[in-house]
């Protein structure tokens, strides 16, 4: 039987390119870049090479790169380092109610020790209100936190118009944008945007995992979570990940070199996967933005009278694998804060998952996928908790 991978908001396995640039590493180029012999200089040239790479695509320089173990860490520096570095100038936070934990956690952190964050809402689409957003920055506000494309039912922010209303009413507030699903998969312009920080994950674009980035733009303050060595101008203490900045190379150009091929194919499999089963099953619903709005490889959907997690493991049987929401949350019993912010009921949300789709997926995979479906749910709508309807 065939394996369907389709958590691909989850992570992504790593591409041939990838694995090689990785073992080139492991096997002969393995020194510290802060030696100053041959084998450092040579671990130095893939730090560099990677760096170009990432501010090719940006457009931003390489200085302004730094390196992390992932998104998570990507957010919590972003966040926990400005709040610190900039507390003399106000305690004001915003975010929104709809952000991944790795930025929600932090701002409750900030919230014990006296900081006030604003939580915009968002509607039943996902969008923040452009006019919220202005009425809620203030002249203490020092930071704006929004994610580019939610990890959940892909919902795109207007990054580009967010920046310009920020810098517009508050020029000196920081604006943070966790772009973790969105890189690789759009075009950003950190600096056209008005972005001062934004935050990369290597796995989710067929890199490794363990390897993140951080873009810092220039002048910006930030006080550094790790303190030792003083690798990466003293921000981010510590030997480079050689490995993983070794494997976040290929995959970055790759992502970026095909990037128009690759978001074709995927919004093409997306609808061919949404219009088959709205063909093929009743009481199926899309939860998030419409479906020729939405990210190119997220898509959350509702299936009437059946649990999300017993669906799930009902494809994991036929070696299809799907996702209930972000894999960050999912071993947790709370139910998604996405989508309750986005006003699905209770009901709602446990009949939720989510299928997410890379540049590798095929139509065959999807095509199996529908076919599982057509099978799979009416038997389990033949039962409900409680025994047979």
């Amino acid at each position: 039987m065939k394996e369907i991978y389709l958590d691909n908001g989850a992570t992504t396995p790593p591409s041939s390119e990838v694995i090689q640039s990785i073992l080139q590493v492991v096997k002969k180029d393995y020194g510290n870049p802060s030696s100053l012999h041959r084998k450092g200089m040579q671990a130095e040239e893939y730090i560099k090479q990677t760096s170009e790479e990432i501010a090719k695509w940006l457009k931003v320089t390489p200085k302004e790169v730094y390196y992390t173990s992932g998104g998570t860490e990507s957010n919590n520096l972003a966040i926990l380092g400005v709040a610190n570095a900039y507390v003399r100038s106000g305690k004001h936070l915003i975010t929104t109610q709809i952000e991944h934990p790795s930025v929600l956690e932090p701002f409750k952190k900030l919230e014990e020790q006296g900081y006030e964050v604003t939580y915009l809402p968002v509607n039943q689409q996902g969008y923040i209100d452009l006019e919220t957003l202005k009425q809620a920055i203030r002249p203490d506000t020092i930071l704006v936190s929004i994610m580019h494309i939610n990890n959940e039912v892909g919902t795109i922010q207007p990054i580009d118009k967010i920046g310009s209303i920020i810098k517009k009413i508050n020029p000196s507030t920081l604006f943070h944008v966790d772009a973790v699903q969105s890189f690789g998969k759009s075009i950003i312009y950190p600096k056209r945007w008005n972005i001062d920080l934004l935050s990369i994950s290597g796995h989710k674009i067929h890199g490794p995992k363990g390897i993140g980035v951080l873009y810092i733009a220039k002048d910006i303050k930030i006080e550094p979570l790790v303190y030792g060595g003083g690798q990466q101008n003293g921000l981010r203490s510590g030997t480079e990940n050689m490995i993983g900045i070794a494997g976040l190379y290929p995959a970055v150009k790759n992502a970026y070199e095909n990037l128009k091929d690759h978001v074709s194919h995927m919004v093409q499999l997306k609808k061919y996967l949404v219009n088959e089963l709205k063909a093929k099953v009743e009481n199926i619903s899309i939860h998030g933005p419409k479906l020729e709005e939405g990210a190119p490889h997220i898509i959350n959907l509702g299936f009437k009278d059946i649990r999300g997690e017993v669906l799930l493991h009902a494809l994991e049987d036929k070696k299809i694998y799907v996702s209930t929401g972000s894999a960050c949350s999912s071993h947790k019993s709370t139910k998604s804060s996405t989508l309750q912010a986005l006003g699905l009921s209770d009901e709602e949300i446990l009949s939720s998952i989510r299928i997410s789709f890379s540049p590798y997926t095929t139509r065959e995979d999807i095509e199996i996928c529908i076919a599982e479906m057509q099978q799979i749910i009416p038997l389990l709508r033949k039962f409900v908790p409680g025994g047979k309807k």
